[in-house]
Order: structure tokens, then sequence, then C-alpha cells
């Protein structure tokens, strides 16, 4: 008996910027005879096999931002208006991952005018009736997407420690549904992203809200049964509020080009070995060896598997 379909969407900017960053910090940067910066494509591709031989996925992809501008920057000019360019050092490895990845015959997803988290979201409800889907990054804005057969894994520190949820362990621990999480991030805003939402309101004041009343409408409908300050903040905040709504929800309807079947995974490939070794990825070498041993571990102790 095959057993069930389970596609692992990796948020690929998530990773890297994680990645390049961890080591960053100090300078590590692992220049490599070509004079090309590593760092955080070697720490991107371990994040992405760490987490391959922890799910043991059937298929897997990786979705990418591609450039800065999408529809959101239509909507509001500021939004993340506020983030400053990438490191030198960084900016060469965002193609660069994308070459290694490719070479692990893992499929790139990007959509112009979309970030890799639209994508992420556009797969993941394609996808998800009849099989597993994971969704793998650090990005809690992604919690929106949980839902049956949908699970988010957030990275913590280091590699291979995760913190997963279900639709189910979402509403056990935040007493709201993932859908409902959206209308928490109007309220709130998000100062990464760059919009406000209405000015006054945090994050323990925006649950709360939500809780009591369900929705946005909800609020709005009872907004006399709110205290005198919050009937205030959100009369002030009224439009913002609505466009920080159109902020916050991962669109789900991204245009994209996508068969399951390219998402394939068996298992990692001579031509990634090589290409591991031609742009001297020490790191991913190590990992590999580590790899190749323990299956050969498990193989040897239990011939059955």
């Amino acid at each position: 008996m095959n057993r069930q379909e389970h596609l692992l969407l990796i948020d690929g900017m998530a990773l890297l910027f994680r990645a390049f960053f961890a080591t960053a910090v100090s300078g590590q940067f692992m220049v490599n005879s070509q004079g090309m910066p590593t760092n955080g494509v070697q720490g991107f591709i371990k994040h992405v096999l760490t987490a391959i031989e922890y799910m043991r996925p059937t298929h897997a992809a990786i979705c990418w931002d591609m450039g800065s501008q999408t529809f959101r920057n239509e909507l509001f000019s500021d939004y993340k208006s506020n983030r400053q360019a990438p490191p030198v050092e960084l900016q060469p490895q965002f193609d660069l991952a994308k070459e290694v990845a490719g070479s692990f015959l893992l499929p790139n997803i990007g959509v112009k005018g979309y970030e890799a988290d639209d994508c992420i979201g556009t797969i993941a409800k394609q996808e998800h009736q009849g099989r597993r889907v994971t969704i793998l990054s650090g990005d809690k804005d992604l919690l929106q997407l949980l839902d049956q057969n949908i699970e988010v894994t957030l990275l913590q520190k280091g590699f291979g420690n995760y913190l997963t949820y279900t639709e189910e362990s979402f509403a056990h621990q935040y007493a709201i549904t993932p859908k409902q999480f959206i209308d928490v991030k109007a309220l709130m805003g998000d100062p990464s992203d760059g919009y406000p939402g209405v000015k006054g309101i945090g994050e323990k004041t925006a649950f709360k809200l939500v809780r009591e009343f369900g929705t946005i409408d909800g609020i709005l409908e009872n907004i006399e049964q709110l205290t005198p300050s919050q009937q205030k903040k959100m009369r002030e905040g009224f439009d913002m509020l609505h466009l920080s709504r159109q902020l916050a929800e991962i669109n789900c309807d991204v245009p994209l080009v996508w068969d399951i079947k390219e998402a394939d995974w068996e298992g990692v490939s001579k031509e990634a070995e090589e290409a591991v070794e031609q742009l001297e990825l020490k790191t991913v070498r190590r990992h590999l060896t580590q790899m190749k041993a323990a299956a050969a571990y498990s193989e040897a102790a239990d011939p059955f598997a």
C-alpha cells in the first residue's frame, strides 16, 4: 500500500534570510574560490534537507518573492517601504539559492507581482484535498492558511527545531480560527510590513475583540459595546483598518502554472552532489555525507524498511 502523498512547501525567502543572518552577524560569509559568498545558500540548503529528512515528504517545492513590488504596493505605497536593501553579500545569493535548489530537482516557484506567501497559499489550497500539505517558514503570517490537511511548521533556533501548528492546535492555543487571524493582523498592524492597522490597538486587544465579536464587521456592528477609547480609535482608524485587512490576507488565487508531478522528491541526485562540489559548499557536503551514513545505518538496522 502506497503511503499518503505529502507535499512540503518551503518559504525560500524566509529560510535564506534566516540562514544568511545566522552567520553574517559574525562575518562568516563563507566566500568560495570564485569570490562568491555562500553562507546564506549553505544554511538554506541545510534547512531544506534537514526538513526533508525529518518530514519525509513525497513532494517538495520552494516559493520565492519575485522582486520588491507586488499588488500590495499598488494598494498601499508604503507597504514594506521601511525595509532596507539586502546586504551586498546576500544579493548574489538569491539567484544562487535558486540554482542550487534546481540542481536538487526542487521546483522554484514565483510570480511577478505576488509574494512567496501568496504562491504558497495558492498551491496549498489547491492540493490539500486528499494529501497532507506542510508549509515550512519562520513567518507566523502563514498561520492563516491552516486548514484540513494543511499544517504550518515554523523554524525555531538552530537546525531541525520546529514548532508545528495544525488547525486544531492553533484554535486551542489562540481561541480563534486561522481565518480570524487575518482580522487580528488587520487590527494590530504589522510594523515589519509597514502597515499600521488601527493606531493604539495592540496584539492583546486585537485578539480580545476578535474573540468577542468574531470579525472586523462584527466589531464595527457592535462598536457601542467598546470602551470610549476603543470606539475613538476604531472610528479614526476605519479606512486604514480595511486597507490593512487587504494587505494582511494572503492571496490564494495567484495565476501560477503548477504541476505537482514536477515536485516529486526522489532523493539527492548526482547532479546535486556535483553542484555542491563545484560551488564549494562544504557545509552542505558534510550534511550530505551525514545523510548517507544515517540512511545506510537505518537500512542495516531494518532491512525491510
